[in-house]
């Protein structure tokens, strides 16, 4: 198993003069460190306009950042957002941060979470899967053709060279973001690793697993000729301290995160100035569905919780597990003694059975082993980033 770390650059108010200037670099701070422990993946989100809950609309700034002050950690993008943005472009800042990053580029795609977001780059919510499909069938073969031109519904680009070109060849290992079992089909069907948030139980997870390899071996349909990635990573909230009761106190950023989403996805987009997002989340602690969100089912606990919690996401063959702890208020210095805690007492058995987990992917992948076909209707949870508006 490989461990990742997750950033959505979250900063609720109220804001001082450096507040972002301090949220940046610390978290820079925080990869570096990462880097150094022997943790495999940062990831990075691409968010527009959704003030508090994500400051990071530049990613591939941010990357390219984290990329000179670290050696072996791989960047992750988390996603790209491919609505929002041209296909050059996008293709242009991927190739040269995986030229300056000496080829540890991971390239997340994906379609955008809400009208807040899409609506003011003139994409509409309701076209954002066949947006998200025209894009990935424009920006990919610019990575690999000297010459490429693409006439599709939503883009039209001429005879071009994009330069430069990747390191990684042909391109960086594509991921897609999913929320639902429909996309982490989707994933499957379209060769891509799956980034997905965290598994409300084993038996949920196991499901998920199943679903995914089986549409990459079944029903696999590129949407061009790219190069297959099958990966399935989870976001999980974290927080490693020495007793359950530290980290969960520790921790209360998590029903941040999650309380921000549905708020923008109810109710946004948000007049500038007319909403305290982190204000609003202390009254709504106090009402019951405050109270039911909890960290409790993530990587929230002691090392010897974390440790057992990981073995249920060992015993179904998750590839990767991303850990989420800058989220809310959650202090910088509680983050970085987190990640060393873990990395100490936690992650050297997991990195250690990688090479069992690669050996039975060796089989799924070669039809020796074959998957249980697995109902998962019951699994079909609603997804915090569906928003109520759909324009």
């Amino acid at each position: 198993m490989k461990f990742g770390i997750f950033y959505e650059l979250q900063l609720p108010k109220p804001w001082q003069e450096d507040s972002e200037y301090r949220l940046f670099n610390q978290a820079l701070e925080q990869i570096e460190l990462a880097d150094n422990l022997g943790y495999d993946y940062a990831w990075e989100v691409e968010h527009h306009f959704l003030e508090e809950y994500s400051h990071s609309s530049a990613p591939e700034v941010f990357l390219a950042a984290a990329s000179q002050r670290t050696k072996n950690i791989r960047l992750g993008h988390g996603i790209v957002q491919l609505p929002t943005n041209h296909p050059a472009r996008v293709a242009e800042r991927v190739s040269t941060l995986d030229l300056i990053s000496h080829g540890r580029v991971e390239l997340g795609l994906g379609e955008g979470s809400s009208v807040t977001e899409l609506h003011p780059f003139d994409r509409r919510f309701r076209d954002k899967r066949a947006v998200w499909e025209d894009a990935v069938r424009a920006t990919l073969p610019m990575f690999w053709k000297e010459g490429h031109e693409y006439h599709g519904e939503y883009f039209d680009f001429p005879l071009r060279n994009v330069i430069p070109k990747p390191r990684q060849k042909p391109h960086p290992p594509l991921w897609v973001a999913c929320s639902q079992m429909e996309t982490v089909r989707m994933a499957g069907r379209r060769g891509m690793g799956a980034l997905g948030f965290s598994f409300v139980s084993p038996d949920a997870a196991r499901a998920w697993c199943h679903a995914y390899y089986n549409e990459y071996l079944h029903n696999r349909e590129l949407l061009c000729e790219y190069q297959p990635n099958p990966n399935l990573a989870v976001v999980a909230p974290f927080m490693c301290c020495e007793t359950d009761e530290e980290a969960q106190a520790k921790m209360d950023g998590w029903s941040f995160f999650q309380f921000a989403l549905i708020l923008y996805n109810k109710e946004g987009p948000f007049a500038p100035g007319t909403v305290n997002l982190w204000e609003r989340y202390q009254a709504w602690k106090t009402t019951g569905a405050g109270s039911q969100i909890s960290p409790a089912s993530g990587l929230v606990g002691s090392p010897a919780t974390i440790r057992e919690r990981l073995r249920e996401f060992q015993a179904v063959h998750v590839d990767q597990v991303i850990l989420l702890n800058q989220a809310g208020k959650n202090r910088h210095e509680d983050i970085c003694s987190s990640l060393e805690l873990f990395a100490r007492e936690v992650m050297p058995e997991f990195h250690a059975a990688d090479a069992d987990h690669q050996a039975w992917k060796r089989e799924v992948l070669g039809g020796r082993t074959v998957l249980e076909a697995i109902d998962t209707a019951q699994y079909n949870i609603y997804s915090l980033q569906t928003p109520s508006k759909t324009a």
